[in-house]
């Protein structure tokens, strides 16, 4: 038996990158799945793909509405979203007094305002079902301080802290845990050099399908014991320093 049949998952950010794979997983065992995403081209490919276990939504996450109609379209095609993931992300770069306000503006809305939105969405549905588990997407930037994209730190740590408050406010009922992804070779880190791993411990890039066998325990049975958990998986990245104290 699959780990997730009988279960309805929504992912957010689910056309591409980490999203896709996360997606791909869940259908893999036995979750139906829709994928909330603004990239409608993208989404339907993927959706088609994957047959009568997934289905496309157009998906802004900084927009209460839009998260109401995802759940809505989850509910008609396929029932109770018992299982969100909350994947969608942006980063924008420049120093933090550079910036515009703008883009802060716009990066805590997708990065942390989405966040919000989406457990709020799902809440109430998940509770009348008995449970649901919640997995953010979070980042080592939630961890610990990057120069050159103070938003989407500030976004990361926003994700942390919500996370534990909402499993809080959520348990026993609804469990809620982040992630905190290292340095990913997705569409959004294409173009960025190999210094950004050359320090860590294991010095290479991630795949998305190694952050996607964190959403799958966090999502599944196997972690029911656990809620506001944070894992990290990044190849060492927050540990620290290799290099030798002189």
């Amino acid at each position: 038996m699959n780990r997730f049949d009988g279960k309805v998952a929504l992912v957010s950010g689910g056309a591409r990158g980490m999203g896709e794979a996360d997606v791909r997983g869940l259908v893999a065992e036995g979750a139906r799945v829709v994928i909330g995403d603004v990239l409608d081209h993208e989404g339907e490919t993927l959706a088609k793909e994957l047959g009568d276990s997934a289905v496309f939504v157009h998906l802004d996450v900084a927009d209460p509405g839009s998260w109401d109609a995802a759940v809505a379209k989850a509910e008609e095609v396929f029932g109770t979203v018992t299982v969100l993931v909350n994947n969608a992300g942006i980063v924008l770069f420049g120093a933090v007094d550079q910036i515009s306000i703008e883009d802060f503006d716009r990066t805590i809305a997708v990065n942390l305002r989405g966040v919000f939105l989406g457990t709020h969405a799902v809440a109430p549905g998940m509770k009348a079902a008995g449970g649901g588990a919640i997995v953010n997407i979070s980042s080592t930037a939630g961890l610990m301080g990057y120069a050159g994209i103070a938003p989407y730190v500030a976004s990361k740590w926003g994700v942390r802290g919500l996370t534990k408050a909402s499993a809080l406010d959520l348990g026993p009922t609804i469990r809620v845990n982040s992630i905190h992804p290292g340095p990913i070779a997705t569409p959004m880190t294409a173009g960025l050099d190999d210094t950004m791993v050359a320090a860590q411990r294991i010095p290479r890039w991630g795949r998305p399908e190694e952050v996607t066998a964190a959403v799958l325990f966090l999502a599944g049975d196997e972690s029911s014991f656990m809620t506001g958990a944070e894992l990290a998986v990044d190849g060492g990245a927050v540990l620290g320093s290799i290099a030798p104290v002189s």
